[in-house]
């Protein structure tokens, strides 16, 4: 099965990468979490520190403003700013248009600036007191890459709500990593921030790999693909033994902790899962790309939130959105590199969205064919299917 590749597959990225600083940007994401401030060096030469809005402490505000000198502001993605009414959703209205007109960040300010109750009613829907903004609040749209724009990236990163509060440091001496070595901060490039997800999957190297009987598909081997900043593993479950030089049947499928493990009826990817196994295994071979990107590739925290914003009565792209999401945040480049490592260039994909289609097909994988992949409704997600046909354009 696959013998032919070596024990210890070469990256071939189109150029080099310079692994320390994916470390880096990982370190500053972990940090994030923390509720730690992080320093943001800008490409004009601006230096400013930014951190997170759901793990900052009440004075976050005040110990960001000493830090700094400067005056701190909350930026949210552009998706969030139309939920709250402050921009208009100038978003092309057909499934599958490349990208959102609300991809990026607004900067939110008020006259003698924000509180950290007014922060976190702005950036968590659960905080928000419906039609209440804080006197004077102005929005402006952030530019690709300032402070805002990656502030919002790295708490999109850390997987945490995608808001953040940044400010500029005001009369800093020296250079920005003197500055962060004398604030004891961890330092990262705003450029840094906006490359990562694709520097990222450029590092992916298979680390291990494992025969693996299945239930219904013994001859099954499992590879497991880590990126250079040690982050979370993806899984490449390879059926029988598929042949390099034809299109491989193969099924893309983002980890879903409670359909997958804990057989929830709110979706249906845990059947999904399975019927893709036990089809694979009836044609012969195949592989199955299991891609860490739980909920839409917001988290699993996240996910769960949207869940109690779908129990209100919202589909499951309007929670999303309302979180300050787009409606689905997935890449699928780290696919189409752990296919390439694993020898194959053309596929016969098992699915019904036809945005894996292009995705996969931008990223260099020929689709020579659309496998359709369809289960009944269990009682308790009809509305889901029904929005991912009507509003995401999957074909049932």
């Amino acid at each position: 099965m696959l013998a032919d590749l070596p024990s210890e597959p070469a990256q071939t990225p189109a150029q080099p990468i310079d692994e320390a600083v994916v470390r880096a940007v990982d370190r500053a994401l972990a940090a994030l979490r923390r509720g730690e401030e992080v320093v943001v060096a800008t490409a004009d030469g601006g230096v400013g520190a930014v951190v997170s809005v759901e793990s900052v402490p009440n004075d976050a505000v005040a110990r960001l403003k000493r830090l700094t000198g400067g005056e701190p502001m909350l930026a949210v993605t552009r998706r969030r700013a139309v939920v709250l009414g402050l921009i208009q959703d100038d978003r092309p209205g057909t499934a599958g248009d490349d990208r959102p007109g609300t991809a990026g960040a607004v900067m939110l300010a008020a006259p003698g600036g924000l509180t950290p109750e007014q922060i976190r009613a702005l950036a968590d829907p659960e905080h928000y007191p419906e039609g209440r903004l804080p006197p004077g609040l102005t929005a402006a749209p952030a530019e690709p890459g300032s402070f805002a724009a990656a502030a919002v990236e790295m708490a999109r990163l850390a997987r945490l709500l995608p808001a953040a509060i940044f400010a500029r440091a005001a009369g800093v001496q020296g250079t920005a990593a003197g500055w962060a070595g004398r604030i004891d901060r961890l330092l990262v490039g705003a450029r840094d921030v906006n490359d990562y997800r694709v520097h990222v999957v450029r590092t992916l190297r298979r680390v291990a790999d494992a025969r693996v009987p299945l239930s219904g598909a013994e001859n099954t081997r499992i590879y497991a693909f880590r990126p250079a900043d040690g982050g979370p593993e993806h899984l490449a479950i390879v059926i029988g033994e598929p042949a390099p030089d034809q299109p491989v049947l193969a099924r893309l499928h983002s980890e879903c902790f409670t359909g997958d493990l804990l057989g929830s009826l709110r979706c249906d990817c845990g059947d999904q899962l399975r019927g893709a196994i036990a089809e694979i295994a009836r044609q012969g071979s195949g592989v199955l790309l299991y891609l860490a990107q739980e909920g839409r590739g917001i988290g699993l925290v996240n996910k769960l939130r949207a869940y109690r914003i779908q129990d209100l009565g919202f589909d499951t792209v309007d929670a999303n959105e309302i979180l300050g999401f787009e409606a689905d945040e997935r890449v699928y480049l780290p696919a189409a590199e752990m296919l390439r490592q694993l020898g194959f260039s053309a596929v016969r994909l098992m699915t019904n969205n036809p945005e894996k289609l292009r995705q996969l097909a931008r990223c260099g994988i020929e689709v020579v064919e659309r496998v359709p992949h369809i289960f009944p409704a269990n009682g308790h997600n009809e509305a889901y299917l029904r929005t991912k046909a009507e509003r995401s354009g999957h074909m049932f």
